[in-house]
């Protein structure tokens, strides 16, 4: 997107930009009220003439949103904007997309930047891609990957070399980390009365930009410990960030085994994703579910579920199986928009349905040993 004062950018040209964005990404789940033709009929209907203020614009685009009969496609003000920032997995205000170039090669793009955040106010501009990361090229790497170089502790500071644009020059800048998000995790080491040995409990608040490493340093400190088995507790676990949702159940999971499968109208939300590397526990995991276990809470519980990793106790989840991206608009205020949704390993469609746990409370290890044994004979 180009850099362009919010002020100096036209009524229309809000209301114009929101409709691209879902005519380009918008993943109509379960409605059916979306197709090329309808929302083409709604932009003429909606942007028909001058609209004389901001706030007409605004409510505008609410109005077009709300026609797609998605709640989770939304408006959000700058003000509201603004506080997406807790969700950044960077610690310096951006997210990053991969974006292929003509040549097929991956290019790493500032897809989202916080207005007058970090990076923004060290010169970073949407639009630009990321080359190194303290002199290091970054060129083979993934987004999740670099967001994990870019993180560090609070006020210190983080070289970054960006090309502004396509064509653009060539910068390095240095950006200090303000990150504001909270740690997530607590954990303690429990005696089981029906189990053996030492139990890790995690319990697990919501995937912000912190979970993963502090989700790795409890198991860590856990296992110092002598905890020989973990219980993963999701409950009330509305979600957060997919991607360190994904991340965090790859921590359970072999190599090569699936987390999800991934749908949308975007090439980019149409692969599946699996492990790269061994687990760090390869004992039985109990995960604690219930009604608010929702999204990327989701995505963990049935990774770990149908691998034949965990059993899953408590209640149904909330089935969530929809997956939103936050798109930045001239004027600084921003859409949520529905651009895919998620299938578990063993193709289970959990939106509107969730997924069922295995028992309703913890069973006696031993039960679980069976249970997860049994799963791996249905799977060969």
């Amino acid at each position: 997107m180009a850099e362009t004062a919010p002020e100096l950018v036209s009524n229309e040209a809000i209301v114009e930009e929101a409709w691209e964005i879902v005519n380009d990404s918008f993943l109509d789940v379960g409605k059916h009220r979306w197709s090329p033709e309808r929302w083409l009929q709604k932009r003429e209907d909606l942007i028909n003439g001058s609209i004389q203020t901001r706030s007409k614009a605004h409510d505008i685009i609410r109005r077009m949103l709300a026609s797609l009969g998605d709640p989770y496609t939304r408006f959000l003000s700058p003000s509201e904007f603004s506080k997406m920032g807790r969700y950044d997995v960077s610690g310096i205000g951006i997210n990053l997309r991969e974006v292929p170039d003509d040549e097929g090669r991956i290019r790493l793009k500032v897809l989202g930047i916080i207005l007058n955040g970090p990076a923004h106010a060290a010169g970073v501009r949407q639009g630009d891609e990321i080359l190194s990361v303290n002199g290091v090229d970054v060129g083979e790497k993934s987004s999740f990957e670099v967001s994990s170089m870019l993180q560090g502790p609070n006020e210190t500071f983080v070289t970054i070399e960006v090309k502004h644009g396509s064509c653009g020059p060539i910068q390095s800048i240095e950006v200090q980390r303000q990150l504001v998000a909270r740690s997530p995790v607590f954990y303690q080491l429990e005696q089981m009365e029906n189990g053996i040995g030492s139990v890790g409990y995690i319990r697990l608040k919501e995937f912000n930009a912190l979970a993963r490493k502090d989700l790795v340093i409890a198991m860590k400190r856990l296992q110092d410990l002598g905890a020989s088995n973990f219980i993963l507790d999701l409950r009330d676990n509305l979600g957060g960030l997919v991607q360190v949702g994904i991340e965090v159940a790859k921590l359970f999971l072999n190599e090569g085994e699936t987390v999800v499968y991934t749908v949308g109208r975007d090439l980019q939300y149409q692969k599946s994703i699996v492990a790269e590397t061994a687990p760090m526990v390869t004992t039985p995991v109990i995960v604690l579910v219930n009604h608010n276990t929702a999204s990327a809470s989701e995505i963990v519980a049935t990774a770990l579920h149908d691998n034949c990793r965990a059993v899953l106790v408590g209640e149904r989840t909330f089935g969530k199986g929809q997956i939103q991206s936050v798109f930045e608009l001239h004027d600084g205020s921003g859409v949520v928009v529905t651009v895919g949704k998620y299938v578990t390993p063993n193709l289970t469609d959990i939106n509107g349905n969730g997924i069922e746990p295995d028992f309703r409370s913890i069973p006696a290890w031993d039960e679980i040993t069976k249970h997860l044994l049994q799963c791996h004979l249905q799977r060969r």
